[in-house]
């Protein structure tokens, strides 16, 4: 897994009725883009250190010039 500061990570629930979590990347700690990221989750106030599994997946977010 790659990603890049203000990608979208989602990780998807591991029980039945556990929903998704949904976060953006605002640090990334590892060598060429890899693990571990610090994530702001959307619905969990702070920043949190994650070492996302194989049930995760990044969005790219793309910066388009003005």
């Amino acid at each position: 897994m790659q990603a890049k500061v203000g990608d979208k990570i989602s990780i998807k629930g591991q029980h039945v009725g556990d929903h998704e979590r949904v976060g953006i990347i605002r640090e990334v700690h590892g060598t060429d883009g890899r693990p571990p990221y610090v994530v702001e989750w959307v619905d969990v106030p702070g920043e949190h250190t994650i070492w996302p599994g194989p049930d995760a997946s990044v969005e790219h977010f793309e910066h388009h010039p003005a």
